[in-house]
């Protein structure tokens, strides 16, 4: 029996996450609370705090959240999956569970109480879900209930994306549709002249920058996520790579 592409992404997904929970790295469901934000075509949910842009051809789709400053953690947790379910309130609660990826902010508003309207005001985890993946587990009229959360493995077909912005001299790259635990936690870059990994910043969100001018060689990535999996990707973007372009790399896993 010949296995689709979609079952081997999967497959490959499921051994990198299985292989960093061995190392120690559980994660129980936890208490929370979720809301929503936007209407059913999602439209509110695109661009956000993480840096990516248009979610569906970024192929995040309505799957998605805007996290509380207690799981934003700056930033650092964009691009993490998790699963959630509706609990303790059989008024609202759904049966069954939604699988979303971290790709926005929810702001404090403290203005509000912590449990008066501001959701997500520090210490609270919260989530607020996209109008489509709340209606999943809640009734509309409940507007906030109760969940339980859990890290799991993202699940995405293809490599790595890579998408270059930037100017000759100061290049920022969008780092998505990451497998496994998802969250990038670091970033380098090679230039096939340089010929040694040159270490990149996080500017916001899964936005990596660097000064090094890498113009006329073909570029390779270097990308760690939380767990420390390494994902090297050779000679990703050819030697005539161009700004605003995006390049597909490989997933080449290993430990470091």
């Amino acid at each position: 029996m010949v296995c689709s592409k979609h079952l081997i992404w999967l497959l490959i997904a499921i051994t990198w996450f299985s292989s960093e929970l061995s190392e120690g790295r559980e994660y129980p469901w936890t208490k929370a609370h979720a809301t929503f934000y936007g209407d059913s075509s999602g439209s509110e949910t695109m661009q956000g705090a993480c840096g990516y842009g248009n979610l569906f051809q970024q192929g995040y789709g309505l799957e998605t959240a805007a996290l509380s400053t207690a799981l934003f953690n700056g930033g650092l947790t964009c691009g993490a999956c998790f699963e959630i379910k509706c609990y303790n309130s059989t008024q609202w609660c759904l049966k069954g569970s939604v699988r979303i990826t971290a790709t926005n902010f929810c702001p404090p508003n403290y203005s509000l109480p912590s449990d008066n309207g501001g959701w997500c005001n520090p210490p609270r985890k919260h989530f607020d879900l996209s109008l489509p993946m709340f209606l999943k587990i809640a009734q509309y009229r409940a507007g906030i209930v109760p969940v339980l959360y859990r890290r799991v493995p993202c699940l995405k077909q293809g490599g790595i994306k890579f998408e270059i912005k930037g100017n000759p001299y100061w290049m920022l790259v969008l780092v998505y549709n990451v497998g496994g635990t998802g969250n990038v936690v670091d970033v380098k870059v090679k230039g096939s002249k340089t010929n040694e990994w040159v270490q990149m910043t996080r500017n916001w969100g899964q936005n990596w920058q660097t000064s090094e001018q890498l113009l006329g060689q073909s570029l390779s990535f270097r990308v760690t996520t939380q767990g420390g999996r390494a994902i090297q990707s050779d000679n990703v973007a050819p030697a005539n790579w161009e700004f605003g372009k995006t390049y597909e790399g490989r997933n080449n896993i290993e430990s470091v």
